[in-house]
């Protein structure tokens, strides 16, 4: 009777890529070799523009769907890559740029407002953002940036509503 094991990879060859660090990178996004947290939040702005039309109820459980599986597939990646917070892992960006665009108008204008923002909070990291980085596996690696996410919704709210102009 054959065995159902599976052949070993020859000598010198590179094991797959997970389905999760896929994922994880963006489909490969994040190996841009520099500023890849800002092409993450491009690609989050990008994909994130079209869902603005929904009612914000289901925007919003779509973006907790986004973060459970960013939370998971970034652990996932950075335990395959053997980094606590691999620069390449840049689903982060993409459930932070969702977060921050949560129930803003389908305006190119405010979706640019809040992925500045977003972009700013998330490179800057005030307090208390570095310690959630601190968190465990995939949590500490989206926490922050989920927490980044919110800054940026809560100032562009604070901005618009007291003054006019914006």
């Amino acid at each position: 009777m054959p065995s159902r094991r599976p052949k070993s990879a020859p000598a010198g060859s590179r094991p797959s890529r997970s389905t999760a660090l896929l994922v994880a990178t963006g489909g490969g996004l994040g190996s841009v070799p520099l500023m890849s947290g800002t092409v993450g939040s491009l690609a989050g702005a990008a994909v994130c523009f079209p869902m603005l039309q929904l009612a914000w109820p289901l925007y919003l459980g779509i973006t907790v769907l986004l973060a459970a599986l960013a939370i998971w597939v970034s652990g996932q990646a950075a335990e395959e890559l053997g980094q606590a917070d691999p620069p390449s892992v840049i689903v982060d960006e993409f459930v932070g740029m969702w977060v921050a665009a949560l129930a803003i108008p389908f305006q190119l204008y405010d979706l640019a407002a809040v992925f500045l923002l977003f972009r700013l909070f998330d490179v800057i990291k005030p307090a208390p953002l570095p310690r959630l980085e601190r968190l465990p596996g995939g949590f500490g690696i989206v926490a922050d940036d989920l927490a980044a996410g919110l800054l940026a919704r809560a100032t562009w709210w604070l901005l618009q509503t007291n003054f006019d102009f914006l």
